[in-house]
C-alpha cells in the first residue's frame, strides 16, 4: 500500500459543498477519501479526479466492505449520494 496518498484537486470543493447542505465530514485518507454522515447514516466516500482510477487496495477494500460506499468526481455527485437522484430537481 502506498504510504503517501495523493489528495485530489477536486477534494476541498467536494467537502465544502457536503458541508454546506449540514454533511459531517472527516478526512480518513486511507482506506477511502471521506467518513461521511447525514441524518442517522453513515458511510464512506472517495474522490477521484474526472480520470482518476481506483487503486488496487482500495478496488479490494471495497469488495469486501459490507456498508455503504461512493466514489464521486464532483461536488453534484458527492450531493447526489448524500441526498438522492433529485437533490437537484
Amino acid at each position: 500500500m502506498r504510504n503517501a496518498a495523493r489528495t485530489d484537486e477536486n477534494h476541498a470543493a467536494i467537502c465544502k459543498a457536503l458541508r454546506d447542505i449540514g454533511v459531517s465530514v472527516e478526512y480518513l485518507k486511507l482506506p477511502l477519501d471521506l467518513l461521511v454522515y447525514h441524518k442517522g447514516r453513515t458511510f464512506l466516500m472517495e474522490i477521484k479526479a474526472e480520470d482518476g482510477r481506483l487503486t488496487k487496495e482500495q478496488v479490494r477494500f471495497i469488495a469486501r466492505w459490507p456498508g455503504e460506499i461512493h466514489i464521486v468526481r464532483n461536488e453534484r455527485e458527492a450531493i447526489e449520494a448524500v441526498l438522492g437522484k433529485d437533490a437537484f430537481k
